[in-house]
């Protein structure tokens, strides 16, 4: 088969994928089983997905491996979505967002600086300390009770998160491309802070973009446009992007996201009670919380805060919690790891369960709340199957990596611009920046050796591409929306976040020139 028919084919399940989302408006679930479907048709006929080439384990267990793949790969999303939502719930039914939400009230009235606070400064410390989806399931449904509308909600975690992926979760999407590649984790880190401190600090201006569209495309109700807050968002995403290029320079990839967000956050919110307008002149209206109601009410994000910093940066901890490992494997090929105690849901549950008993709630709101997250996560489930089946299959078929190859001989001497698009590309199909890292890091190595570009930083594009595309990736767009009831509707979140996405990877693209030709 021609390699141009080839790689249009591998492509085929994406684009079919991307059309149905946003131009049918087809919601994540069905278009994600008609894109698996076409996935699966290709694999078996043009790629002879289980044949000799792929182990020859025959076409019925080499798909097998895949779905096995693709329902373990769930269970750790839904892990951490089914405790978020049930915080969600219980903060309603207790009254607990009232109380958050007066107070916040005293702080600023300005939805431009709560969304900064929300969804860029507490979603990047959440990104940097857990990872894998918890500050968009956390950030979203706070910002939906604080008036925002729920695509946009979802949209502005999605965009102020990213900026951290690079690091993730204390480094986690760095130790990858130190297998791939041999090289010390410093060296990555400094070579990947540069595009942070270089770009990172734009992305709170795109937030404000999404903060002042009009009329919203989910149903809800036109809002009068807020007043714009560029110098603030600018401000804000400069105060991260510093000591996050700081940190990555000086002192390596576990802490630039984490310390970031630690430390911009808190001087921004001095700054921003020292100079903004004054909360009470803004809205004299709003009475004072009861002394105590205002922690007793966020007392389950203090303690998410407080278990990640303690089993993140306590080493004993960490160790305890990371010992205890369940696995599986298949044939060899297939396989699925999870370190339950250590997982971001685990903390979210204890959180749950510790902040009812901090609230004094009855247990029976607890139990509501739970199985309320249940049933709305059962259409959820099967989206992400249908989605991480297509992902697991395009993997295994090595229907991704002709993708990758295809790009590199397309490009030619451009192709440190396009670089950070295998990145998003990877992120895109499974998720994760720390998969499309595992996905491609092998790959951006040969690719920097064979077109003698510096091998550092192609991997620095690589794992910066995998951040950007983490805004786009049909898991984390059916994540948030099932955080703030928007199943169905995904494509009302994609269309806030694809131009963003596409923007910041073309500029780490642009970067990436600019760095190796210099």
């Amino acid at each position: 088969m021609p390699p141009t028919l080839s790689a249009a084919l591998a492509a085929l399940p994406i684009a079919l994928l991307m059309a149905l989302m946003l131009l049918a408006r087809w919601s994540a679930a069905r278009a994600g089983l008609a894109a698996f479907a076409a996935t699966l048709l290709v694999a078996l006929t043009a790629f002879g997905y289980g044949d000799a080439i792929h182990g020859d384990l025959g076409p019925a267990r080499a798909l097998a491996g895949a779905l096995a793949e693709a329902a373990f790969g769930a269970l750790p999303i839904l892990w951490i979505l089914l405790p978020a939502l049930a915080i969600y719930h219980l903060q309603q039914r207790s009254g607990a967002f009232a109380v958050l939400q007066r107070a916040l009230a005293r702080v600023t009235s300005e939805p431009a600086i709560l969304a900064l606070l929300v969804a860029w400064f507490f979603a990047l410390f959440l990104e940097g300390a857990a990872g894998f989806g918890t500050p968009i399931a956390l950030a979203a449904p706070f910002l939906v009770s604080a008036g925002f509308a729920p695509a946009q909600a979802v949209g502005l975690a999605l965009v102020g998160h990213a900026a951290g992926v690079a690091f993730g979760a204390v480094g986690t999407p760095i130790v990858p491309q130190m297998s791939a590649t041999g090289l010390p984790g410093p060296e990555l880190a400094r070579a990947t802070g540069v595009y942070v401190g270089a770009l990172g600090w734009l992305l709170p201006l795109a937030m404000v973009l999404i903060i002042a569209r009009g009329p919203r495309d989910d149903g809800t109700r036109p809002r009068p446009r807020p007043r714009p807050m560029w110098g603030w968002a600018a401000l804000a995403g400069l105060l991260f992007a510093l000591p996050c290029f700081a940190i990555a320079r000086w002192v390596g990839p576990e802490l630039p996201t984490l310390g970031g967000a630690l430390a911009g956050g808190a001087l921004f919110t001095a700054l921003w009670l020292r100079v903004g307008p004054r909360a009470e002149a803004r809205d004299s209206r709003e009475p004072p919380n009861p002394p105590g109601a205002t922690l007793r009410a966020a007392a389950p994000y203090l303690l998410v805060v407080a278990l990640v910093l303690v089993t993140r940066l306590v080493p004993p901890v960490q160790q305890a919690l990371t010992s205890v490992e369940l696995g599986w494997t298949l044939s060899g090929r297939f396989e699925g790891r999870i370190r339950p105690l250590y997982h971001p849901g685990t903390l979210l549950l204890v959180s749950l369960a510790l902040g009812a008993t901090l609230q004094r709630l009855h247990p029976a709101l607890l139990a509501q709340a739970l199985g309320r997250a249940a049933r709305q996560l059962a259409p959820v489930a099967v989206a992400l199957l249908a989605v991480l089946a297509l992902s697991r299959l395009m993997v295994h078929a090595g229907m991704i990596d002709l993708l990758a190859r295809a790009a590199v001989d397309l490009a030619g001497p451009a192709w440190p611009v396009l670089a950070p698009f295998v990145g998003v590309l990877g992120s895109f199909v499974t998720g994760s920046a720390t998969a499309s890292n595992i996905l491609f890091s092998d790959f951006q190595q040969a690719a920097a050796l064979q077109a003698d570009l510096p091998v550092a930083g192609l991997q620095a594009a690589q794992v910066f591409g995998a951040g950007s595309g983490n805004m786009i990736a049909p898991l984390n767009l059916l994540a948030g929306a099932a955080t703030v009831g928007l199943v169905g509707h995904e494509d009302a979140i994609l269309r806030r976040t694809l131009g963003v996405c596409l923007t910041y990877a073309l500029l780490g693209g642009l970067l990436t020139w600019l760095l190796t030709a210099a």
